[in-house]
């Protein structure tokens, strides 16, 4: 069991940090010290717990050190994350309490839970194999991190020997434990899984895919891998643990439904609040020049939330004595969805934001004392004679620090510099600063944390992108073709430059985008492209315009190709257009009834932003001029539509809403219709310059194609020697054969399961990004039939099966053009095989599997239905199972080495089979119990044994261990020496009262006593 010395080392690994190591059963009820839990119920260790709030408020009464702790072991609430955030609030502000002074008042404090300026004062313990009874079922967690006594995380090991111990094996066995014994996660903080090479965290909420790598935070992680013990001597270092838990989580309600989701930071955001708090610091006036900072981490890594986190830090800095936190945006729409960020998340600002609603206001909001976390564009700034407010704590964090639009030599940044001359100011950014850029550094000072594209991809936090043109002319012919390219290349400078398109070229520009028959090409294009991507891909669709009369017209020529995509009402229709509702003064009456309809508000907006958001929803896209290019987070989001005149950061920006997870999502598709090539390499450029490493951008045509059709050649190549074709193109009962034959045929390949999962799946997912690429057809027939066999196998022959998520899945099984399988096929339907009884294989089911003409099939079909026995049996008898278990490997061992055929060891499996099956049978017939028979085996293992006692006497022997056993056998009895040590001495005496041979009673009690532990263990499924 390597498990067991990961465990060991992990422990190890936390009693050199500091922790006290203790196994569970030490500290449940009947352990020889003081129990720390009167029952196995209780999750609290309040021993411990009531201590450590001794020493951490000394000023305070015994009453109220007792009240607190009751609070605490009392949740208020029906759900488990409603109690979680209310546990987390305890944490970070202190329990309520009152108690009456010596003068006989009532008096109203705080009790703090943790001590963070001092960690020594808390108490830290990790706990192996905590026995927890829940409400129907008993469960036992590897390792459970205390903090006073509070059980702060969770740690799942797996096997990193075993194949099918795998990190998604331990995340449901954290889910399991999450629904068996809720009252242990009201506490916690942080999940963890790992195999010990490969360490993920999440949080309570967190589904399969948000569970991200921890690597070092000493660095930037490119060269540090996530094992365990990486994890555990960085994360839980004891100062840095309680940092973490005070300033880097948060809770995110939906605002409509009020449901919660836990969000904690990944490494490298937890890693630039700890670098920008400390450069913030340094940075303060006089003794610093104002310069805080640039955070740069790439575009959908969770930058918001980077900010949120850092704000809170600063805020509960006390050297800081209470700041002014100042948020800087440049958009209306970027405030609006930041401030929403903070809001939802303003337990940890310890204070709801404020959003300055104009000039005015926002003077009146800086001119403050101390505190408060104000919201701003840019352009409220407006030109003074004097400081609003000339304060050193006063600290801005500045969105997309880097754009022109700020206008750091004149207008908003500048008058906003010399409102707040002592201000500290801290940028962040999605995209690099470019090497020209001296303004931005001279502002905000050099990058003090990276997170680039490659480590996002790696810690699948992002995707890839990957990029197509089809470009459609703004002119159907030459004439005037050079003045509209010139008229495209003016804008395209003008939107790097961030100076915004200018109406001389713009409007004469969204003429011609926008001229009928061109938006008639670009509607027939967009709906073909996206049905094909559809049909191989699960998710949604976002078009980009240069107008809102643009995106408008183009919405009337999609829903006249395709009428049944249109609906008036906001919760149905598969696509909607997104814009505000201001109507131009000189709009006509037609134009204005238009925008009234198309034209939204904001809460009818953030219903559709939902609605996009939700994969099962029937809306698959969205057209947009403005809105929600930056700042909008949507999963399902894959394809982007791109017909307006973009650059630099505000292109990356755009292009980068196709970038987040979702489920198995292999990466987001641009597809440009204007021709903004140039414009990406120029971006590209910038990025490389800048030092990030991994490509931004990938092309279809030379990265995802060329990978699909490798990755078919490969197939094809795999299946050499059986030709599917003919019958895959066939009538119902081709089709089978030829999935049953292929599966045969991947079976009798040496490593051939693995090797073909993994060649289907990567096909599967370039196809998906190819799609509807020329090259694609000649693949889809044959891809369809590869998925088939390989959902066929998975069926009735994976080691495990695939792991729903939140995300679900996003590339989708094909459905042939040529064939419909109508499902997946199960092989041993399609065989002829009756269905099998895991228990016991019928005689019947035995003699049909070994007639199979598929002998491979049969074969593998035989090694995993008669290993699934064995370890079936291993949990009820230790010797039977081991005896089967060396007589299975022996038997595949000398078909590995060639020594037998496949028929052969089909048989001898066969007879393996019937053998246990028999063995089963006449076990029951003596009239013993399934324990009873297991100790009756441990002791006939011995051949002296069996030559010297009767049958009968081992029998009675057998029925007399299994009662006396089950009478001192309690709870845990495994971990407690104590009881082991009678548990012994029982056994002995048995053995030497019924005249068991000496020589052979110290083996035979060792193997009882495995037996027993067996017995033990079943109790806690």
């Amino acid at each position: 069991m390597f498990e067991q010395v990961v465990e060991q080392a992990t422990l190890g690994w936390f009693e050199a940090l500091g922790y006290d190591v203790k196994r569970g059963a030490e500290i449940s009820p009947g352990a020889d010290i003081p129990t720390l839990r009167s029952t196995y119920e209780d999750v609290v260790l309040l021993p411990r717990l009531k201590a450590a709030l001794r020493r951490i408020n000394p000023n305070v009464p015994e009453e109220a050190i007792v009240q607190a702790s009751t609070i605490i072991c009392r949740p208020p609430e029906a759900a488990l994350i409603t109690n979680n955030r209310w546990l987390h609030r305890l944490l970070t502000g202190g329990v309520d309490v009152e108690y009456r002074t010596p003068d006989g008042d009532i008096r109203g404090d705080k009790v703090k839970v943790v001590d963070d300026e001092d960690p020594d004062t808390n108490d830290f313990l990790v706990v192996s194999q905590l026995t927890i009874h829940g409400p129907e079922f008993v469960r036992r967690p590897d390792i459970v991190v205390y903090i006073n006594g509070l059980p702060i995380s969770v740690l799942e090991i797996k096997d990193p020997s075993s194949k099918s111990a795998t990190l998604s094996r331990a995340f449901e066995q954290i889910r399991d434990y999450r629904d068996n014994i809720p009252a242990l996660f009201v506490y916690n903080q942080i999940l963890m899984l790992s195999d010990g090479d490969t360490t993920r965290v999440g949080s309570l909420t967190s589904a399969y895919e948000r569970f991200t790598p921890w690597r070092s935070t000493s660095g930037h992680g490119e060269t540090q891998r996530p094992t365990l013990e990486s994890a555990v001597t960085d994360l839980f270092r004891r100062d840095t643990i309680l940092e973490y838990i005070l300033k880097c989580i948060t809770y995110d309600e939906e605002p409509t439904t009020g449901a919660l989701q836990k969000k904690i930071a990944g490494y490298h955001q937890f890693r630039a609040v700890r670098s920008a708090t400390r450069s913030s610091k340094l940075g303060l006036r006089p003794e610093g020049d104002g310069r805080g900072g640039v955070v740069w981490h790439t575009q959908g890594s969770g930058k918001s939330l980077t900010m949120l986190m850092l704000a809170g830090a600063l805020i509960t800095d006390i050297d800081l004595q209470n700041p002014t936190i100042v948020i800087v945006t440049d958009r209306n729409d970027l405030d609006g969805q930041l401030y929403e960020t903070f809001a939802s998340g303003r337990d940890l600002l310890r204070q709801m934001p404020q959003q300055a609603e104009n000039r005015e206001d926002l003077i009146a909001r800086l001119d403050r004392a101390s505190g408060g976390v104000i919201f701003t564009t840019i352009q409220k700034f407006s030109e003074r004679s004097s400081p609003v407010s000339e304060r050193n704590n006063i600290i801005v964090l500045a969105d997309e620090a880097h754009r022109s639009q700020y206008g750091f030599v004149s207008g908003g940044a500048r008058w906003m510099r010399e409102a707040l001359p002592n201000a500290t100011f801290v940028g962040f950014t999605g995209t690099p600063i470019e090497s020209s850029d001296r303004i931005t550094r001279a502002v905000f000072g050099d990058y003090v944390d990276i997170y680039d594209i490659k480590q996002a991809v790696e810690d699948n936090a992002t995707v890839k992108i990957y990029y197509e043109m089809r470009l459609i002319r703004l002119l159907p012919d030459e004439n005037g073709l050079a003045e509209a390219e010139f008229k495209l290349h003016e804008a395209f400078e003008a939107e790097k430059d961030g100076e915004g398109v200018p109406p001389d070229i713009s409007i004469p520009l969204e003429e011609l985008a926008g001229a009928a028959p061109r938006l008639q090409k670009v509607a027939e294009e967009i709906i073909n492209h996206f049905e094909k991507r559809l049909s191989s891909m699960e998710g949604k669709a976002m078009i980009v315009c240069m107008s809102r009369e643009i995106s408008m017209n183009l919405y009337d020529e999609i829903v006249r190709v395709r009428p049944e995509w249109h609906d008036d009402d906001d919760d149905k229709g598969f696509i909607k257009v997104v814009m505000d509702a201001g109507i131009p003064r000189n709009a006509s009456a037609e134009t204005s009834q238009r925008i009234k309809y198309h034209g939204r508000t904001k809460g009818r907006r953030e219903y559709l932003s939902r609605r996009l958001k939700d994969s099962t929803d029937d809306l698959k896209m969205v057209i947009v001029c403005d809105m929600w290019l930056t700042g909008f987070d949507c999963p399902p989001l894959h394809t982007m539509y791109l017909d307006k005149p973009l650059a630099g950061h505000n292109l990356m920006q755009a292009i980068a809403r196709v970038n987040r997870v979702f489920g198995d999502k292999p990466g987001g598709v641009v597809v440009d219709f204007l021709g903004v090539a140039d414009q990406l390499k120029d971006a590209i450029q910038v990025y490389s310059q800048a030092g990030g490493e991994g490509n931004p951008v990938e092309s279809i045509q030379q990265r995802a194609v060329p990978e699909m059709l490798l990755q078919y050649e490969a197939l094809r190549d795999f299946f050499d020697g059986f030709d599917y074709e003919a019958l895959w193109r066939g009538k119902a009962s081709d089709r089978l054969d030829a999935v049953v034959g292929g599966a045969n045929h991947v079976l009798g390949k040496e490593d051939g399961k693995r090797r073909f999962m993994n060649m289907v799946a990567a096909a599967s997912k370039a196809f998906a990004l190819s799609v509807p690429h020329p090259e694609t057809t000649a693949v889809r027939d044959h891809l369809a039939f590869y998925q088939s066999v390989r959902a066929a196998i998975q069926k009735r022959l994976g080691d495990d099966a695939p792991l729903r998520t939140n995300g679900g899945f996003a590339v989708r099984q094909l459905i042939s053009d040529a064939v419909s399988t109508g499902g997946v096929i199960d092989l041993f339907e399609a065989s002829g095989l009756p269905d099998a009884n895991i228990g016991i294989l019928s005689d019947d089911f035995l003699d049909k599997l070994a007639a199979l003409p598929q002998k491979n099939l049969a074969l593998e079909a035989m090694k995993k239905l008669l290993a699934e026995q064995i370890k079936n049996r291993e949990q009820i008898n230790l010797v039977q199972s081991r005896s089967f278990r060396e007589s299975l490997e022996a038997t595949l061992a000398r078909y590995s080495n060639r020594a037998i055929t496949t028929a052969q060891v089909i048989d001898e499996l066969v007879s393996l089979a019937r053998f246990l099956s028999a063995a089963i049978t006449q076990g029951k017939e003596t009239g013993l119990s399934d324990d009873e028979i297991a100790f009756y085996e441990a002791l006939a293992d011995n051949e002296s044994a069996r030559r010297l006692m009767k049958d009968d006497k081992l029998q009675t022997i057998a029925r007399e261990l299994a009662e006396s056993i089950k009478k001192r056998a309690s709870l845990d009895w495994t971990q407690r020496e104590t009881v082991r040590a009678d548990m012994r001495r029982t056994i002995r005496r048995l053995l030497a009262k019924h005249g068991y041979p000496p020589d052979a009673q110290e083996a035979a009690t060792q193997l009882v006593i495995k037996q027993a532990e067996l017995m033990a263990d079943r109790e806690l499924v």
